[in-house]
């Protein structure tokens, strides 16, 4: 259409936005006689609440749909021993507050930003800027701009679905390939952890781990075959026989499927 001239495309641009009113205004009555049960169980379907969003129908405001969204990833950050809270909204600003080992962990940027960073926009996309705040113990503030999720994580593709976890039983743990990236998984009880296949002691791949009990300790530890360094699984894969910390990665169940976030550049 740009090739017919600024005429043709300033035309098309007009028909478009046409259709979309059209569409826009046939929604508009469809929910004026649904009653609010129906409503809420349309919410449910993430591509009907998107459009929603698109045409300004989603009944909910960006505080409700911001808090429900941290709500989605909250098992996420709590199976790592973190927690995330919604302190306001201010025009296109959310201010959050990261506590527990989300806060202190060394890879606490990643959690953010391919986990809570990624729920919150796409329940509010007309959010500009998210600022988290530590606990009130760090008054520290990182700012962070709602493009540098999408510099750092693979385009389009950030999170694969790896449906093969789900054949993953209590007590063991498996390799697998995602997006390039060779990552371990390992399910504790109910509860599934995935974190980037290298040991940072020794540099070395983690495959052949496997998980046992700690001396003394309740949760289970993921043992490098190379180096034998300890790591706690449950607690973001922090070391417990010294200094370093695995990489977790986010997982969480997305369009029904269990889907893994893999940062850009991380690969091997």
């Amino acid at each position: 259409m740009a090739a017919g001239g600024v005429a043709a495309r300033e035309r098309a641009e007009q028909l478009v936005g046409e259709v979309v009113d059209l569409y826009g205004a046939g929604l508009h009555r469809i929910i004026g006689q649904l009653d609010h049960d129906t409503v809420r169980r349309l919410l449910g379907d993430d591509l009907i609440a998107s459009l929603l969003l698109v045409h300004g129908l989603h009944p909910d405001d960006v505080a409700t749909r911001v808090a429900t969204a941290l709500d989605s990833v909250r098992p996420y950050l709590g199976s790592h021993g973190g927690d995330v809270r919604l302190l306001d909204v201010t025009g296109a600003v959310v201010h959050l507050e990261l506590t527990g080992s989300c806060r202190s962990c060394p890879s606490s940027s990643v959690t953010l930003e391919l986990a809570v960073e990624d729920a919150v926009r796409a329940a509010a996309p007309e959010i500009e800027t998210i600022e988290v705040v530590a606990a009130q113990a760090d008054a520290q503030t990182a700012v962070i701009e709602p493009d540098s999720l999408f510099d750092r994580v693979r385009p389009a593709g950030s999170w694969v679905a790896v449906p093969e976890l789900d054949g993953l039983a209590a007590g063991e743990v498996g390799g697998f390939e995602v997006a390039g990236a060779t990552v371990l998984a390992c399910r504790v009880d109910r509860e599934l952890y995935v974190y980037r296949d290298h040991c940072p002691s020794c540099a070395r791949s983690m495959a052949g781990a496997v998980l046992h009990r700690g001396v003394g300790r309740g949760d289970p530890v993921l043992r490098c075959p190379s180096c034998h360094a300890h790591y706690d699984v449950v607690h973001a894969g922090a070391r417990i026989d010294g200094d370093g910390h695995l990489e977790p990665l986010p997982v969480l169940v997305r369009d029904g499927q269990l889907s893994v976030a893999v940062p850009a550049g991380v690969s091997g």
